[in-house]
């Protein structure tokens, strides 16, 4: 490589670094909660750059806390095992066999491995279910019918989150750890639940009063009937394109809890394509969005 084009490689790096600097200074001691997701939860490469993106921030004086999935993951254990799944309104059906599948992939092996990923990256993080001194309550989810709107559907060891103890967590950042956290409750009785770690998300972001939202997931953000990226969206327009069947499945949850969290006072809420390197840091420390931004109104 010639010099003039070192000069202007490192110049790159050195304007990079200086359009970081007011979104440090916005964010410093600010908490930003991030849902893991998707391709980047099953792509090695990506799977790297989004640890050194959460070690990044913690770094330099932001508090990152993980809530992770793992559909992938488990549809593959439950295959293997030859359990059939089931999905209503985006949501995972759980039986008695699923449901201890789902304890040990979400709370056993993909949280370690994303606590191995942050503490190799040179971060401390900590993995932890919602049972996890019980701090995650949950009871059973009965899934409205669309069908029968006064009826409800019963779809096993799902659970509903009645209150999430940010405590925990609090104690966590004070000590300079990174959370990770599996989508997993406790009921009354000492039951465990399947959570939608997008739910799980949007309600911790608004207990722990985040600064951000940040979900990643496979597509570039939230998009329109012809394909295209929506970089900003309202409650209204979301409302308009459940209605007509352009948001479903996987999204509806996910939507649902963005929206919520965004009206409840989480600043700011972003769906963005965590099939992009380093997408967390792009969105979070530079003036380039890399998917959609959830307004409250």
């Amino acid at each position: 490589m010639s010099s003039e084009a070192q000069n202007e490689l490192a110049s790159a790096k050195a304007r990079t670094l200086a359009e970081a600097l007011p979104y440090i200074q916005r964010f410093h001691g600010k908490t930003i909660v991030v849902k893991f997701g998707g391709n980047a939860m099953i792509d090695e490469a990506l799977k790297a750059s989004f640890a050194r993106d959460v070690v990044l921030l913690k770094l330099v004086g932001i508090n990152p806390v993980v809530v992770h999935g793992g559909g992938p993951q488990i549809e593959k254990l439950l295959s293997e095992l030859g359990i059939r799944s089931e999905f209503v309104q985006g949501m995972r059906v759980t039986d008695e066999a699923t449901m201890d599948v789902v304890e040990m992939v979400l709370g056993g092996a993909v949280n370690k491995d994303i606590v191995t990923l942050i503490n190799q990256a040179g971060g401390k993080a900590v993995g932890l279910t919602g049972q996890d001194g019980g701090f995650i309550r949950a009871k059973k989810l009965m899934m409205p019918s669309r069908e029968s709107p006064n009826e409800f559907i019963d779809i096993g060891q799902v659970g509903d989150i009645q209150a999430i103890d940010p405590s925990v967590i609090r104690v966590l950042e004070a000590g300079g750890f990174i959370p990770v956290v599996a989508p997993i409750g406790i009921g009354r009785e000492g039951e465990s639940y399947n959570i939608n770690a997008d739910l799980v998300a949007g309600k911790l972001a608004q207990v722990l009063g985040a600064e951000k939202l940040v979900m990643l997931t496979n597509t570039p953000g939230v998009l329109d009937e012809q394909g295209k990226l929506l970089t900003g969206i309202t409650p209204r327009q979301i409302d308009e394109m459940v209605e007509n069947g352009t948001l479903s499945g996987g999204m509806l949850p996910k939507i649902g809890s963005a929206l919520e969290a965004a009206r409840s006072g989480v600043r700011s809420v972003h769906i963005i394509d965590g099939r992009v390197p380093h997408a967390l840091m792009l969105e979070v420390l530079t003036d380039q969005g890399v998917g959609t931004l959830i307004r409250s109104s």
